[in-house]
């Protein structure tokens, strides 16, 4: 039975950290530690930790002072004692056999280091308005299908946990390197993902620069370039979307954006013999990357950076909705605001 470190940062959600908390903790593999992570919570966390909690040998509390999301990740990896790591967010649960079954399909392929799955979207009221969320948040998933992205070697879930079959239905396992293709955008979603020791030490930490958002895709890219990866195609989570709160509201735009770039400019321009992309496919991430922060900093007023980055992404490849916001940055606001709403009509930027 080897041991599972489960690592939740958290900030100020007394609210609903111990849901997460209970759904790790009622997980069918029993080995399990639960590694809490308060990156400096004023709402009373640790003392919903240490009432509801204190007793259970299982739980560890660790407290920082407020230094984002990937520094108390990166303590909860300093924490952990177990062969095998999981990240959940303090927002999200787990299905129950969510662990046991990522540790077969990783018993069944020693090689991989890491695996994910997909996860449905809840509202604010508990409610899954989308039980196959991950393509839907990660529009890299729009370029190809798990077969494509993984050459089409998978295994039936059922014939590797049968007891199982029920709440797996006809998901299959798929496994394989797919650094190349992580490139063009994100596929992985955090609170999904089971790591073994070993991938993290060769990985390392998350980081601490990409402080608002994105700092998940720097670490699942470099989690890729170490070696084979797995992903489950069936929901093992269930991802809270509605809330005031999370990392994913408008104002951080302009961040993921930013980080988006920043994590895959060293790639292409320092190690682009690795990346196994065709020249066309690079200039289109390149630009569509360049665009997309252009035009978030556009909707954020940054009028001078919104202009620098929108005529980068067109020396990319002409694109209509670029040009047209790179005129708008010139604009007066009123203006500015009137062409964004009829853009509405035009192929949205994605974000990846």
């Amino acid at each position: 039975m080897a041991l599972v470190s489960v690592i939740i940062p958290t900030y100020n959600r007394a609210y609903c950290v111990g849901r997460a908390i209970d759904s790790a903790l009622r997980q069918t593999h029993p080995q399990v530690e639960v590694v809490v992570v308060d990156d400096g919570s004023t709402d009373g966390t640790g003392e919903l930790v240490a009432r509801k909690y204190g007793g259970d040998a299982r739980v560890r509390y660790v407290w920082q002072e407020n230094a984002g999301v990937s520094a108390a990740r990166n303590a909860g990896l300093d924490a952990a004692r177990g062969d095998f790591i999981a990240l959940l967010d303090s927002d999200d649960t787990w299905k129950p056999w969510k662990i046991e079954l990522q540790l077969a399909c990783m018993a069944r392929r020693p090689e991989v280091g890491m695996v994910w799955t997909d996860m449905e979207a809840v509202d604010p009221d508990g409610r899954v308005f989308e039980p196959r969320y991950l393509r839907t948040m990660y529009s890299a998933w729009s370029l190809h299908s798990a077969d494509r992205l993984f050459g089409g070697a998978a295994i039936e879930l059922r014939a590797i946990v049968p007891r199982l079959a029920g709440e797996v239905g006809d998901a299959r396992f798929h496994s394989g390197v797919i650094f190349s293709q992580m490139i063009m955008g994100n596929h992985v979603h955090t609170s999904t993902v089971l790591l073994r020791r070993e991938r993290v030490k060769a990985v390392g930490y998350f980081n601490t620069g990409f402080r608002y958002s994105g700092e998940d895709y720097d670490f699942h890219l470099r989690t890729c370039h170490q070696g084979p990866v797995g992903f489950l195609d069936v929901a093992t989570i269930r991802y809270q979307r509605g809330m005031p709160d999370r990392l994913t509201r408008p104002e951080f735009r302009v961040h993921v954006a930013g980080n988006f770039l920043a994590t895959i400019l060293p790639w292409i321009r320092d190690r682009r013999q690795e990346i196994r992309l065709p020249a066309p496919m690079i200039r289109s991430v390149l630009g569509e990357a360049y665009a997309w922060l252009g035009e978030a900093q556009l909707d954020a007023g940054d009028h001078k950076g919104a202009r620098r980055n929108l005529a980068s992404g067109l020396r990319y490849g002409m694109h209509s909705r670029t040009a047209l916001l790179l005129g708008a940055s010139v604009l007066p606001p009123a203006w500015v605001a009137w062409l964004r709403a009829a853009l509405r009509h035009v192929r949205p930027r994605p974000a990846r």
